[in-house]
């Protein structure tokens, strides 16, 4: 079960963020904030094969005693951050990359919709109920 989803453009300014708690939102936008410079870092890393080139999970970005944090990037560099509970040590590393899929294919149906202005923030109600959906562990 994830606590908050964020989903950041290419600029790294905020498209759309959720939380389990809405008294925690600003908490959790420096949180997403301060990974995107880890994203930023692995993105730009030499290492990268290029077979690797393909592989849109970032994994753990970074922990805390509170909570775990976790990036996907997709090809068009806009990045999703998943920060679930460091108490949940049920969850695997393939439940992760089920809920980044999830979100990126309501990401997809959210910018293909003719109505929907590029670079805008995601007011979708369709992506939103994808979102509360995870958030909720379903």
């Amino acid at each position: 079960m994830a606590i908050c989803v964020a989903v950041i453009g290419k600029e790294n300014s905020p498209k759309f963020i959720a939380c389990l708690r809405e008294e925690q939102e600003l908490q959790f936008h420096y949180k997403v904030h301060t990974s995107l410079d880890i994203v930023e870092e692995k993105l730009s890393s030499p290492g990268k094969v290029s077979g690797d080139l393909r592989e849109l999970y970032l994994g753990l970005l970074y922990s805390t005693e509170e909570q775990k944090i976790f990036g996907y990037v997709t090809n068009t560099k806009i990045k999703f951050i998943i920060v679930v509970d460091s108490a949940n040590s049920m969850l695997r590393d393939n439940e992760i990359r089920t809920m980044f899929r999830k979100l990126h294919a309501a990401y997809t149906d959210v910018v293909c919709n003719p109505f929907h202005v590029p670079g805008d923030k995601i007011e979708s109600k369709k992506f939103d109920a994808v979102v509360r959906a995870i958030l909720q562990g379903n």
